[in-house]
Formats: structure tokens, C-alpha cells, sequence
């Protein structure tokens, strides 16, 4: 097993540039952490929190102790110099009270409020917002002032996807800290090593299609998934994409997640993504480039080829339209109009000959 910084892997470049950082005492005061979901970002601010707040190691060494009660606290999550906020499953945005306090205690509470305060234990002050690309403007803007003048010894670091999803305010203000995809091997790694997934093969073949995420290849770790995926390139490499045909299929897939929205949303974001992988491949295959070891869809790929005439621009249409497809669900996007919108667009790209 590969052991790095503090159990975590993968990211030794973003110890090494925080290690580098503290070594000068010029740590920045905010940063925008990016890269795909469940790779590590939030675990690696609570890691470097630790470090900061650690009460018996120095910062520059980066090596917390896990054992005085300012690290207990931090691992507990009740650290009174530690604020960590995400927004709630049943909300669309993170809500203004996490930040500014309700409307009986604005700015007295909330994380803007606890940050400008005094270390309570001496050192620093550390507040994480995860879930940040679903800050909206309001929210946005009353981290203004807490990023525009930071208070003395406190770090600042919020958690997203991708530094599009925030607002220009927000990006100019903060250090932009990226985290690429795990390895598969890595993922592999730790859906073991945190007993995850118990058989070795499922979890290799789970971290072979989980694009570098941890979460990813949890959530395709469903058996159903892969049956809906084995039907959806089905249907993809027919002669003609029939879109009605593709809707019903869908939607029956869809409302077998059940009726929480946030299930349902995570059901289309995985189909889309699935679409997404089919005329990924087909595109690889039409340009000659190296297919995947996966069978099904090397084979999906040259049954599209062969009931319809090859043209790239098509394909690359269909697969610009998944991306946009899946940005869309991330933005909350009413599913039905959507869906609907997504198979229709994909049918008359089709048509163009694939």
C-alpha cells in the first residue's frame, strides 16, 4: 500500500506547495480548492486544518501530532478555532444563515462572524465551506469582506469543481489550489483500505470507470447501474437513436431511484455520464486512438459504425452535448425539461450521420 502525506494519496504536489508555503511563512489567507468530486479535497483541508491548529508540531513541518486535543478536536469536528459548513441535501444553495447568521442574529453568527473573532486557543482561525459552487450571488458577496480583508491569522479555503462555477469576486480573491484525479490505482487503494468495497476485482473494475473519484466509484458500485448502461449504449448504437424509446427507458431507470430529488438528480447525472462514455469511445474509435480494456463498449462503438456512416463532427456534437447535459444537472435544472431537451438534441445530432 502507498503511504503519503497523513494517509492521503495522490496529491503530493499540493503538500509540497503548502509545505513550501509555511517553510516562508507566506501562507495565503483564502483558497479556492477545485477537481472532481471524491478525490480528496475536503479531507485534505481538514488534514491541513489539523496542521494548522496542531498544538505540539510546527505548521512548516506539516506532520500534526493526532494526538493533542487541538487535533482530537479537529477530528471530532468541535475545534472552537475550526468552522465547517456545506450546504444541507435539501437545499439548492448554501443558505445565507451558515454564513451571516438568521435574520434575528445577522452577522453575530455564521461563518463570517466566527472567523473575524480571535483565536480562541492562541493560533489560528480555519473555516472550510464546502459544496462552494453552490454559492449563489447573495452568498458570494458576503464573503466579500472576509476575503478583502482577511483577519489576521485565519485561512480561508473553499471547496468546489471547477473555478468557472465561481464568481469572478471569489476567484481573484483567493489562491486557486487544483487537485487532479486520483489514479486508478489509487482509487482502487482506498475503496479497500476503507473497506468500501470488499471484493479486489469489483474494486478495480470500479476505479477503472470512476474517472479519478472515490464517490464515483462508490456510487457505480449499484448493479442496476451497470444493467441500464449495458441498455443505454444498446440504444446509442442503434441505427436510429429513437429518442421516445430512450425517454421511456430513462425515465423508468429514473424513478426506480425513488422520489428524493437529490437520488433522482444523481440517477441522470450517472446516465448522462454514461451517454457521455459511449460517444467518448466511438470518437476514439473513428481517430484511432487506444480503446478501453472494457469489451462492451469497444463493441457498442463499431456497431454504431457499422449502421451508420462515420463522421466526427457528429460524434464530438453528441458528446459536447452530454458535458452540457451534465453541467445542467449540477445547476438544478428542471429534470423533465432537461431530459427531454438532451434526447432531442442528441437525435437530431445523430442524424447527421455517426
Amino acid at each position: 500500500m502507498a503511504v503519503t502525506w497523513q494517509g492521503i494519496l495522490g496529491h503530493d504536489d499540493v503538500v509540497e506547495r503548502f509545505r513550501r508555503a509555511l517553510a516562508r511563512d507566506r501562507l495565503a489567507s483564502s483558497f479556492l480548492f477545485v477537481g472532481p468530486e471524491g478525490i480528496g479535497k475536503r479531507t485534505f483541508a481538514l488534514k491541513l486544518a489539523q496542521t494548522l491548529l496542531c498544538r505540539t508540531r510546527p505548521e512548516a513541518a506539516m506532520d500534526p501530532c493526532g494526538h493533542c486535543p487541538a487535533c482530537l478536536q479537529v477530528l471530532a469536528g468541535t475545534h472552537p478555532d475550526l468552522e465547517v459548513v456545506s450546504k444541507p441535501a435539501d437545499k439548492s444553495f448554501l443558505p445565507l444563515e451558515l454564513l451571516i447568521g438568521d435574520k434575528d442574529h445577522r452577522l453575530r453568527e455564521g461563518l463570517c462572524h466566527t472567523i473575524a473573532m480571535k483565536p480562541f486557543m492562541g493560533g489560528r482561525k480555519v473555516a472550510i465551506i464546502d459544496d462552494a459552487d453552490f454559492l449563489n450571488a447573495e452568498g458570494a458577496n458576503c464573503l466579500l469582506k472576509s476575503l478583502e480583508e482577511p483577519p489576521p491569522r485565519s485561512v480561508l479555503i473553499l471547496i468546489g469543481t471547477s473555478p468557472s462555477k465561481q464568481l469572478p469576486t471569489i476567484r481573484s480573491r483567493c489562491q486557486l489550489i487544483r487537485f487532479r484525479p486520483l489514479a486508478p490505482e489509487e482509487v482502487a487503494e482506498l475503496l479497500a483500505s476503507h473497506g468500501l468495497i470488499e471484493n479486489p476485482q469489483d474494486a478495480q473494475r470500479l476505479a477503472a470507470h470512476s474517472g479519478g473519484s472515490v464517490r464515483r466509484a462508490v456510487e457505480l458500485a449499484d448493479p442496476e447501474l451497470w444493467e441500464f448502461r449495458s441498455r443505454l449504449h444498446q440504444l446509442l448504437a442503434a441505427p436510429a437513436l429513437e429518442s421516445v424509446r430512450l425517454a421511456v427507458a430513462l425515465q423508468q431507470f429514473v424513478d426506480q431511484a425513488g422520489k428524493e430529488a437529490s437520488a433522482r438528480r444523481l440517477r441522470i447525472r450517472q446516465v448522462v455520464g454514461f451517454a457521455a462514455e459511449f460517444y467518448e469511445q466511438l470518437l476514439r474509435r473513428l481517430a484511432g486512438l487506444p480503446q478501453p480494456d472494457d469489451a462492451a463498449p469497444r463493441q457498442r462503438a463499431r456497431q454504431a459504425i457499422e449502421h451508420r456512416p462515420a463522421h466526427r463532427e457528429a460524434v464530438a456534437a453528441c458528446l459536447d452535448r452530454c458535458l452540457e447535459a451534465a453541467e445542467q444537472v449540477d445547476r438544478n435544472a428542471n429534470l423533465s425539461t432537461l431530459l427531454e431537451c438532451w434526447l432531442n438534441d442528441l437525435a437530431r445530432r445523430s442524424r447527421v450521420g455517426i
